[in-house]
């Protein structure tokens, strides 16, 4: 933001919300693929896997020119006649749309491979490439200080370059660790009817996200300067990398509730779902008390210029992630069951009507935190009775398993946050020993909340014996 500027920034952040809100179909089935090819690995089938990778990779080839069709035609009459863009930047801006349109068809070429590297549960090679992924955006921020064209259009060649290289190296690496990577261009009926009906209602809930992250941007667009548009998707950045530390947890527990639940462990897969949401939760929290208290001081630190809003919407968004833990993670009963079809029909119509209820409210004069409100009571709702409701009637789970998750996490969160909380109060967080002082508190408060009251006595015998087990030091000394 600081080399772009807010503007530039902010209309990359618009542009790219288009394609964006198109490449949600892309989501949907990503998460088809996932579960079909954990599902095969659950049975031992080596011939339903290989029909299984040649079917999603086939439908997402075409899936994938359908969306730049789609970009092409729909998505630039947008913005054209409807997106609010600086006269002198148009030309710039429809550069980047146009990079960024190649940029969402990688991606949704590239989930079949994805899919493979998680149901193996290849951790390691996701973990690297996410570093990969991180110190590349790094260095796209000097790239950008010392290259003569235009700082917008680098910007996303940059991002393309990375995606490209992303894809490589994950189709060779499944190409020569998996033998149903199969680069065959072919449906199987039956397996695509089931893959399609799945993807269908996935598709209708991921249509949902993508209105709510994409679309938002695109109304805020619409009644506010590029400044506001910038300011929530900075807080929508930071909040992205909180739950993707969350996330590739569950990404590391999820095909382990998808195989026990394919090889008739049912009461396994149960265990481990209720177990790893707790955890999530834990996770969670850690992440969350110290952002929420100490936003202002890390924007500071990070941003050279802070936008106006950006603290407040991140503070709300943080909030909301920890109900989204409860809403994601209970969803894996029903992805795990292969009956989404209830929770695509009604966690979708919450988000939806969120976004009318914001428009109206913009429409009236609101602030832009007026949508902030709105989305963190959906999600609350999502996360706390609607899932609940579904898994239930579905996964044949029960209220006290439910009610019982619920608080555990409660009493965690009493015992974690009243200090923090109290500190952040009384100290001047302006200060850095006092931000010190208030980070250390939050981490140190939430590790022994979920220590004492978080964990049972064998999850701690377990723990330490694991910490102790890669530790030399200490298994020398034990």
């Amino acid at each position: 933001m600081q080399v772009l500027g807010i503007d530039d920034y902010g209309l990359y952040q618009t542009v790219g919300g288009v394609v964006g809100f198109l490449a949600f179909i892309s989501n949907a089935l990503g998460t088809a693929t996932s579960r079909f090819i954990t599902f095969s690995l659950g049975k031992g089938n080596e011939d339903e896997l290989k029909r299984t990778f040649s079917t999603t990779l086939t439908t997402h080839l075409l899936i994938g020119l359908a969306i730049v069709l789609l970009a092409e035609t729909v998505g630039l009459w947008y913005v054209y006649n409807k997106m609010v863009i600086p006269q002198d930047r148009f030309n710039v801006a429809l550069i980047v749309y146009h990079i960024s349109i190649f940029t969402a068809f990688l991606s949704i070429i590239q989930v079949p491979f994805n899919a493979q590297v998680i149901a193996h549960e290849r951790m390691s090679v996701f973990a690297y490439i996410g570093i990969y992924e991180a110190l590349s955006k790094l260095g796209i921020v000097y790239l950008l200080s010392v290259g003569n064209i235009d700082k917008l259009v680098l910007y996303a060649l940059l991002l393309l370059a990375i995606h490209l290289s992303i894809f490589c190296f994950y189709v060779i690496y499944c190409r020569k660790s998996f033998v149903e990577t199969v680069f065959k261009i072919k449906l199987d009926k039956k397996l695509f009817g089931d893959i399609f009906s799945f993807s269908g209602w996935s598709l209708f809930s991921n249509g949902a996200i993508a209105l709510s992250n994409q679309g938002i941007l695109l109304l805020l667009n619409l009644f506010f300067a590029p400044a506001v548009v910038t300011a929530r998707s900075i807080s929508l950045q930071v909040n992205n990398v909180a739950t993707q530390f969350v996330g590739n947890f569950r990404t590391a527990a999820n095909p382990q509730i998808v195989k026990r639940y394919a090889a008739g462990d049912l009461e396994g897969s149960k265990s481990l779902l209720l177990e790893s949401t707790r955890f999530s939760y834990y996770l969670m929290l850690i992440i969350a008390l110290p952002l929420c208290l100490l936003a202002k001081p890390l924007l500071n630190i990070w941003l050279v210029e802070v936008p106006e809003y950006t603290v407040v919407f991140l503070q709300i968004v943080i909030i909301q992630s920890l109900f989204q833990v409860f809403d994601t993670s209970f969803y894996t009963a029903l992805y795990a069951k292969g009956r989404i079809r209830e929770n695509a029909l009604i966690s979708p119509a919450v988000v939806f009507v969120c976004f009318p209820i914001v428009y109206i409210l913009f429409k009236l004069g609101a602030s832009p935190i007026a949508l902030s409100w709105a989305y963190l009571v959906g999600y609350a709702l999502l996360g706390l009775i609607i899932k609940p409701i579904l898994i239930i009637k579905i996964a044949d789970y029960k209220w006290g398993e439910i009610l019982n998750v619920f608080w555990e996490c409660l009493k965690v969160t009493l015992v974690a946050v009243p200090i923090p909380l109290f500190l952040y109060f009384i100290l001047d967080v302006k200060s850095i020993l006092n931000s010190a002082i208030v980070l250390i508190a939050s981490i140190l408060f939430v590790a022994i909340a979920v220590w004492t009251l978080g964990l049972t006595k064998n999850m701690r015998e377990r723990l330490v014996k694991t910490i102790k087990d890669r530790i030399p030091f200490l298994k020398n000394k034990s």
